[in-house]
């Protein structure tokens, strides 16, 4: 261990591991399959990259992130190590010529994604790569039982053969009891190996808000508190609306989503990372990868399509150890439109049939032509030409990637974001790479498994119907809860989350401001006992009680201490 501690010294600066990055990192050096669940912010990436610096020849990195693969690989490259990836986005030249650098020995660090594992170029230099270490991040895509299954990952253990003696590193943030065993199983471990963080966050509050104007609600919370915040939306549209409407009543606030450009999204970020009090509002495409320690908020706009996403999004704030928050913002209007959601993700079989026809018309190619080529291809185009609807497609051709005819992404795009839509058209559009997987068949040869479809779907409607209870549950502990999600126990309650401190009144932004004002002037002077200090308010006493019970949560200068009330400066 001392080795690899020199290592993490030379390479990133750190003094010590974070906690379970030494066994695993043992576990691997020893040649032993292993699975890491290590919660979002936990350190993943040390766990392969300093063990593999340590051993002789390339570490293979399978993950179907893009964005991070190039966050990745950048990383890698600004403290001296040699990293590049494969993906979709890239030319034929270009991945050939990335291929030969691995073979000649000049990478260490090769990333590539699960789709391009399996394409006939990277199978033609794959048994003259020198693989020390097989990592697979983003494990819980090969489980059907995980919350983004990828076929393509299933596919991995075959590659296993060729590297014998090669062990395997599989790694995730969230999974459940089920999935952990999937993993071990679809990865043909030689023997069960887990490593497991608690899924407990002591410093995070979970709480979900009730209430009929989302808008109102997120600007009062926002105007309230301090510190860096993430809002999150499901629709990239929204992220700019929001976020403009936020700009507007004066807060620092910025939008992000997948389908920016690369260099406008590398700058809000690092703006964003930067800053103490910025706010961005954003698709699930943000926080990949990112390392800000000091995000107090992390406020769902709209509710996720299922807990393992809440639960990774939400662990993106508080990594400083200090009290952070979850804030679902839960209105009736989620659950129908997680219901459409769904229905929308499954556009009828013989829409994607066609849908796959047209788009080898759209490119000219021919029949039985087409394998492993990769074309730059324009979305909104190709719906205005075809006069197909936007979300119906873009939805059939992420089920014609999962059954393996084609790839496609556009940096990283999430599964439940819907497309830009056709009414702005004005708008930038960054370009899709599309490769077909094989050679250009019939529209009556293109199946749709069922794996893929119809147990899928059924799988979804199960995480969503998972989200719909957690957010209205009326009594029981939210980490309870979460952690019994993931096969994990709390034996007492959080003591921090709605259910364990309620708010029982609700009032409107300008009661609050009312009460506030009023609480100043009362307790400036000198400290006064909370229970005269209502009787003395003009206004509801438990909305004066659940304001004063979040300004002292929430705002540094108001303290309870034995029950008197103070305002310090």
């Amino acid at each position: 261990m001392n080795r690899f501690r020199e290592l993490l010294r030379k390479h990133w600066g750190y003094e010590a591991f974070r906690p379970l990055q030494e066994e695993i990192i043992r576990s691997v050096y020893e040649g032993n399959d292993t699975l890491g669940l290590m919660p979002t912010g936990g350190g993943k990436s040390i766990t392969f990259q300093v063990p593999a610096l340590a051993m002789k020849g390339c570490c293979l990195v399978i993950t179907p992130l893009i964005a991070l693969m190039k966050d990745q690989v950048d990383r890698l490259r600004q403290v001296g190590l040699s990293a590049t990836c494969l993906h979709v986005g890239l030319s034929r030249e270009v991945m050939e010529q990335r291929l030969a650098q691995c073979v000649a020995g000049q990478v260490k660090f090769l990333y590539v994604s699960p789709e391009r594992l399996h394409s006939p170029l990277f199978n033609a230099y794959l048994a003259n790569l020198s693989i020390c270490l097989i990592v697979v991040d983003e494990a819980h895509c090969l489980s059907q039982w995980g919350y983004d299954f990828r076929p393509a990952y299933l596919r991995i253990a075959e590659i296993r053969p060729l590297f014998p003696e090669v062990p395997l590193l599989a790694l995730t943030a969230t999974a459940t009891p089920r999935v952990i065993k999937d993993i071990q199983d679809k990865l043909a471990f030689r023997r069960q190996r887990v490593f497991q963080q608690s899924f407990v966050r002591p410093n995070l509050c979970y709480r979900v808000q009730q209430t009929d104007n989302k808008r109102q609600a997120l600007l009062r919370l926002l105007r309230q508190t301090t510190g860096s915040a993430i809002v999150y939306t499901r629709n990239r549209l929204r992220t700019e609306e929001v976020a403009r409407r936020l700009q507007a009543e004066g807060l620092p606030a910025d939008y992000f989503h997948a389908g920016l450009p690369w260099a406008e999204k590398a700058h809000k970020q690092t703006e964003w990372t930067k800053a103490d009090n910025r706010i961005m509002v954003a698709t699930n495409a943000f926080g990949l990868g990112i390392d800000k320690p000091n995000v107090r908020w992390v406020v769902h706009l709209d509710a996720p399509g299922s807990l393992e996403e809440y639960f990774q999004e939400t662990g993106r704030a508080g990594r400083d150890g200090e009290v952070a928050y979850a804030i679902a913002l839960y209105s009736p209007i989620d659950k129908a439109r997680l219901e459409r959601e769904l229905i929308s993700r499954f556009p009828p079989k013989p829409f994607i049939r066609s849908v796959y026809a047209y788009l080898g018309d759209y490119l000219e190619l021919p029949m039985g032509e087409g394998e492993d080529r990769t074309f730059d291809f324009s979305f909104n185009h190709f719906c205005l030409k075809y006069t197909l609807a936007p979300t119906r497609t873009y939805y059939a051709l992420k089920l014609l990637m999962r059954s393996g005819y084609l790839d496609f992404e556009e940096g990283h795009v999430p599964p439940q974001e819907i497309p830009i839509s056709l009414r702005r058209q004005h708008r930038r559009e960054v370009p899709l790479s599309i490769c077909f997987n094989g050679p250009r068949l019939s529209e009556k040869q293109i199946v749709i498994p069922k794996d893929i479809y119809e147990k899928r779907r059924k799988r979804l409607t199960e995480q969503a119907e998972a989200v719909i209870r957690y957010m209205e549950e009326p009594n029981a502990c939210r980490s309870q809860l979460l952690l019994s999600y993931f096969g994990e126990s709390l034996t007492h309650r959080c003591g921090k989350c709605d259910h364990c401190c309620p708010t029982q009144a609700e009032m409107t932004e300008a009661e609050f401001e009312a009460i506030r004002a009023a609480l100043l002037i009362a307790v400036k002077g000198a400290p006064r006992f909370v229970c005269d200090l209502v009787d003395s308010l003009p206004f509801d006493q438990e909305k004066s009680l659940e304001a004063i019970r979040f300004l002292v949560n929430e705002d540094p200068h108001f303290l309870l201490e034995y029950g008197f009330l103070s305002y310090r400066r």
